[in-house]
Formats: structure tokens, sequence, C-alpha cells
């Protein structure tokens, strides 16, 4: 079966949760690396979650992350992936990629 990792990092005041099939100790000292970055697949018709959605723009192309150990929270070896998110880094509230509009007075 292979493995899959669940790593939680601060990035820019934010808290990003990222799936990914290798993670080990960096030949850069003081970095973890990351490789083998998942998402969920798209399929036609699916309605894609915006956050996930953000995440596979930032990172798709990127082979290798190198993350400074300092900014990684969490590393978690997981049977199955939920959708990534990003959290404010302070209260935990997940952040959405834009703005809802203001709800309307009824």
């Amino acid at each position: 079966m292979k493995k899959l990792y669940k790593i939680t990092f601060l990035n820019n005041g934010k808290s990003y949760e990222l799936y990914a099939g290798h993670i080990g100790s960096s030949h850069l000292w003081g970095f973890t690396e990351v490789s083998q970055i998942e998402f969920e697949t798209r399929g036609e018709g699916l309605v894609v979650d915006p956050t996930e959605e953000r995440l596979r723009e930032e990172f798709e192309h990127t082979r290798v992350l190198y993350l400074p150990m300092h900014a990684v929270i969490r590393i978690e070896e997981v049977e199955r992936r939920t959708p990534a998110t990003i959290r404010d880094a302070a209260s935990g509230e997940k952040i959405t990629p834009f703005p809802y509009p203001p709800a309307r007075p009824k």
C-alpha cells in the first residue's frame, strides 16, 4: 500500500495542509523535503473546492517543496485524503480564496 502523508505548515500567517507521497529530511540543512504532492482528481461536472483549487494552482508544478523545519506544525501518515485547506494561523478558521458577498437583509 502506498504511503500518504498530511503535512501542516505555516506560510505567510496561514496554516496550509497538503498531502504528499514522500516526506523526508532534506540535504539542505534545516529543511523538510516534501514531494509527490497530491490533489483531488478533477472530474467532469464536479464541483471543486476553491481552496483546493488555489493550492493546486500554487503547487501543481512543484517537484520538491523544501519547508523550513520551524514552519512545519505536523506531519501525519494517513489512510485517505480529505480536501486540502488553508486556515488562519491564529484562529484556525478555514480561509476561502475569494470573499463571499455580504448577506442581503430579508
